[in-house]
């Protein structure tokens, strides 16, 4: 049985120098806010997964990261296929909100996003509504390694 992919999308778990996990806080009219790891979906024009990675850190925060490794992989039902989100870690080398694009930032009717750091050592993930629930399992149960992965052993 074959099942088509009708949207890829390339999402980081980013790290920054501190240990803590960058993350966007949605915030829509009538909905309670919740978080998203930053990245978007994959181009035609994109090489790779990871080029639209990097891509999509550029315009979503104005951010540039290193040593992407993909980690995890999620999909969902989407228009009769599947919709598959690839997963990076990734270390925050740099970030200018000023050059955030697109047209999250130009509509204001698709709401807030916000730029937010979780501490990963503590307990601040798992009060928070992350999604997909799927990933912030991943992310609880891994969050040792993932740090370790990105560089942010301190």
């Amino acid at each position: 049985m074959t099942v088509a992919v009708r949207r890829r999308a390339a999402r980081a778990i980013l790290i920054d120098d501190l240990g803590r996990l960058v993350l966007i806080k949605r915030t829509k009219p009538g909905q309670a806010p919740y978080w998203t790891t930053p990245g978007g979906g994959v181009e035609d024009t994109d090489a790779s997964v990871e080029a639209a990675l990097y891509r999509e850190l550029a315009e979503e925060l104005g951010a540039k990261a290193t040593d992407a490794s993909q980690v995890f992989l999620f999909s969902s039902p989407s228009d009769g296929g599947v919709a598959v989100q690839h997963f990076f870690v990734a270390r925050l080398a740099s970030l200018n909100e000023s050059t955030r694009s697109g047209p999250e930032f130009s509509d204001p009717l698709r709401g807030g996003y916000d730029l937010d750091r979780i501490e990963l050592r503590g307990d601040d993930l798992a009060s928070i509504d992350l999604k997909p629930t799927a990933l912030k399992e991943f992310i609880l149960a891994n969050r040792e390694a993932l740090l370790v992965e990105a560089g942010a052993t301190a």
